[in-house]
Parts: structure tokens; C-alpha cells; sequence
């Protein structure tokens, strides 16, 4: 089976940001049988949803000031490196949506705009020794 979190395209995480993620990680957990985890966030709490004991994607709340922004998913892209991956989307038509950010324990990321005007996710993922 391939590893998403190091091939260069792959979609590899999906993320629900919505008003409420307490009654979405219920919801998920009935629905589709996923095991969630609670992680403790300086943003808050982040729920990551495992598939088999493997982690697959996230429900967290929307951050402050975001509370008219509808509730979505998101996906991440798994790409070899988010900066050089942005520059190319900026020229190429797209715009980022923030700059590009390391999250300590997970890897750097970014979100942009692209030609149609959607938002796509990018990720290098930190590498994490065995």
C-alpha cells in the first residue's frame, strides 16, 4: 500500500471544520464507525478520525471570527515542498488563502485558491524516525 503522507500528490487528510464538533464526531462515529482521539490544540480540541486504528482525517471547530464561513471539509494534498508548491499556484493563476506554516509535530502547510477559485490544501509532513 502506498504512504500518502510522503507521496508527492496524493490526497492523504481530510479535515471538518464546523459550529459543532462534538455532534459531528457523534454523527461520524454512528455513521461510518470511525474511532476519534481528542487531541488538546493551542486552537482548541482536535478530534482525529481513525480508520482501523490508522488516522485518516480531523473535525476541530472554526477558529474565531469564522463563524458565518458554512461548515466543510477540507483535503490535503501531500506535496515535497509547500513553498515551492505555492509559488508555482501563484504563478500559474491561484493565490494563497495565508502564508505557509509550520505545525510542530505534523509539517508545514498551506491553503490556496486555485484558477476556478476553490480552496485546495498543501503538505509536507515532518519526517518522523522509526
Amino acid at each position: 500500500m502506498n504512504n500518502v503522507f510522503q507521496q508527492q500528490g496524493a490526497f492523504s487528510w481530510s479535515e471538518l471544520i464546523v459550529d459543532n464538533p462534538e455532534e459531528a464526531v457523534k454523527f461520524y462515529q454512528e455513521v461510518i464507525g470511525w474511532e476519534v482521539e481528542a487531541m488538546e490544540m493551542p486552537q482548541g480540541v482536535y478530534h482525529v478520525v481513525k480508520s482501523n486504528g490508522e488516522p485518516v482525517g480531523g473535525i476541530m471547530a472554526k477558529p474565531p471570527g469564522a463563524e458565518k464561513m458554512p461548515n466543510y471539509w477540507g483535503c490535503y494534498i501531500t506535496v515535497e515542498n509547500v513553498d515551492d508548491t505555492i509559488a508555482k499556484a501563484e504563478a500559474a493563476g491561484g493565490k494563497a488563502v495565508y502564508p505557509a506554516m509550520d505545525v510542530p509535530g505534523v509539517g508545514r502547510m498551506c491553503a490556496f485558491f486555485d484558477v476556478s477559485g476553490a480552496i485546495i490544501s498543501v503538505i509536507t509532513y515532518e519526517k518522523k524516525e522509526c
